[in-house]
């Protein structure tokens, strides 16, 4: 994949965790608040003040996210955001990751 393709795969997951995430704040009482600055994209829970970056990096073709449960790397298969150490799906890790540190049960 080139650069520029890694950059356009990488914004449209960004986006799309976004989206995701307004639309189950909406729908469930999440209180969160997501900026964007570039390729990182801030989640931040309202109710605690803890956080969750959610970053492209691009040398890798990576995605890469740090919570407070640890430091996740994520990388394009196929159709895919897959972790590089555990073969976890990007959404579904996510998911559960909003879930413990939000408090609500969320499914992205």
């Amino acid at each position: 994949m080139t650069e520029s393709e890694f950059l356009a795969t990488a914004e449209a997951a960004l986006g799309k965790i976004e989206t995701a995430l307004e639309n189950t704040a909406d729908q469930n009482g999440l209180d969160v608040a997501c900026s964007r600055s570039g390729n990182v994209l801030e989640v931040e829970f309202v109710d605690n003040g803890s956080k969750i970056i959610i970053n492209s990096q691009v040398p890798m073709q990576e995605l890469w996210i740090a919570a407070k449960s640890g430091g996740f790397h994520y990388k394009k298969k196929g159709d895919i955001w897959v972790n590089t150490r555990d073969g976890s799906e990007l959404f579904a890790a996510l998911s559960a990751i909003i879930s413990s540190q939000g408090g609500v049960p969320v499914m992205l």
